[in-house]
């Protein structure tokens, strides 16, 4: 079976081109497009050099159902959230139930919730002295990162750690992880 993936992120997009060079090679799963509702994110630049066709949308065409109506038609069977930092809509999480996964950077249930992502999650790592960190890979549910934990790594915080510094040693934990953790639940649903 063919599995069709969307790639849904807001920035940069180093997670997005890392899972999409993951599976360039897979003749079972194709990243079908990377969406945005960013028309300034780098991901769509880093979309064009891989050749995968990108889908700016506007929040309004999120809420409203042309979104979903787009992935419908592309035929999108998986999401995968790669620093989207919209919340996603409750139809589009019951069309596509435990099919749309999201990556965050620290151990959920700590450090969740609406606003907290990318530094702001590294800041609040280290003010609350933390001695670890990772990454939570998780589905997609109605609230802001509280869908099932699907997996988990960990990384220690150090005593000298910046934001800058922690935030090198997570991207490294989702580069390795998530494409591998995507791929395992494909072959499951296969």
């Amino acid at each position: 079976m063919m599995f069709n993936i969307a790639i849904f992120a807001s920035g940069s997009g180093s997670n997005a081109e890392n899972i999409a060079k993951h599976f360039l090679s897979n003749p079972k799963l194709k990243i079908t497009l990377i969406a945005t509702e960013n028309p300034n994110a780098f991901v769509l630049e880093r979309a064009k050099r891989l050749g995968i066709p990108t889908f700016l949308f506007t929040m309004d065409e999120l809420r409203n159902g042309s979104v979903l109506s787009k992935l419908i038609e592309q035929k999108i069977d998986f999401i995968v959230l790669a620093g989207f930092l919209k919340m996603v809509p409750v139809e589009m999480v019951r069309h596509f139930n435990n099919r749309i996964v999201n990556i965050h950077p620290a151990l959920l249930p700590k450090y969740g919730g609406k606003g907290m992502y990318g530094d702001r999650v590294h800041k609040a790592v280290i003010a609350a002295g933390e001695t670890e960190s990772g990454i939570t890979i998780h589905y997609v549910n109605e609230h802001y990162d509280e869908g099932d934990i699907i997996f988990q790594a960990r990384c220690s915080v150090l005593p000298n750690d910046t934001p800058e510094t922690l935030a090198q040693r997570i991207h490294e934990l989702e580069w390795e992880h998530y494409p591998k953790v995507i791929e395992t639940l494909l072959e499951k649903m296969g």
